[in-house]
């Protein structure tokens, strides 16, 4: 029992620190940088952090946990699987959209692309959640795949779920860190500068401590083996009702 009050307690941690992350990257572009756009203007650019955060961390941080909430664990998983691929999806559309809004920019005011280490960092993370969201709906949920591909497929499916989420935290913590020193500059306007610990640079080193915060807490609840779901029954890998049996 305190093991599952652990549990939910981190849960619920989970979730409200994902909820401060989407509301804190929105408020800093919002109020800071102008709001949004899709014009290729610097407005455009804004709804790139909004949406990496948001799919690449915070839905997806969500998703991958979604196996571990006990309450799941004496049901069918079939469905439990469709809605984790759901919310991948999602998250990985998210991101892509994010990616489109900042790449649109880039061209439209002749900024080069892929030259930053958080560039390359956030491109990784996009790329290996594509193919880890193709390769897991073809080994998990396609009904010809055998169970011995899937039995094969899951640890190497959960390494590189963790493994995603920790490219992802990185390419937001250096993207932070790129628009602050990029932007907080100080001029004859009044603007200060990142050294002085303008309002706004409190926000974006906020922001980037909650996302820590976040996956911290994800990675303790994958990390933990007293909640990794207990071993699937044989009507979990089928497309078929399930079958309580009297040892449940």
């Amino acid at each position: 029992m305190r093991s599952i009050v652990i549990f939910y307690s981190c849960y619920l941690s989970c979730l409200c620190l994902g909820l401060a992350c989407v509301a804190c990257v929105c408020v800093w572009f919002s109020q800071w940088r102008g709001g949004f756009a899709w014009d290729g203007s610097p407005l455009q650019f804004n709804w790139h952090p909004v949406l990496m955060v948001t799919g690449l961390v915070v839905v997806y941080g969500i998703g991958a946990v979604l196996y571990r909430i006990p309450l799941t664990w004496g049901q069918n998983k079939l469905p439990w699987k469709l809605l984790h691929a759901a919310l991948m999806l999602v998250a990985l559309v998210l991101s892509i959209v994010g990616l489109c809004a900042v790449f649109d920019n880039h061209n439209h005011s002749n900024i080069p692309n892929l030259y930053s280490m958080h560039s390359w960092i956030g491109i990784a993370a996009t790329a290996l959640f594509a193919t880890q969201w193709v390769f897991g709906v073809a080994g998990f949920l396609l009904p010809c795949s055998p169970i011995s591909l899937r039995k094969l497929l899951k640890p190497v499916h959960v390494w590189f779920g963790g493994t995603i989420l920790l490219l992802s935290i990185a390419a937001c913590i250096s993207g932070i860190n790129e628009k602050l020193f990029f932007t907080l500059k100080g001029n004859a306007t009044g603007t200060q500068p990142y050294s002085k610990l303008p309002p706004e640079a409190v926000l974006g080193n906020s922001l980037g401590v909650l996302i820590v915060a976040f996956g911290l807490v994800v990675l303790k609840i994958l990390s933990n083996p007293e909640w990794q779901r207990p071993d699937s029954r044989p009507e979990d890998f089928a497309y078929a009702p399930l079958i309580h049996e009297d040892n449940e």
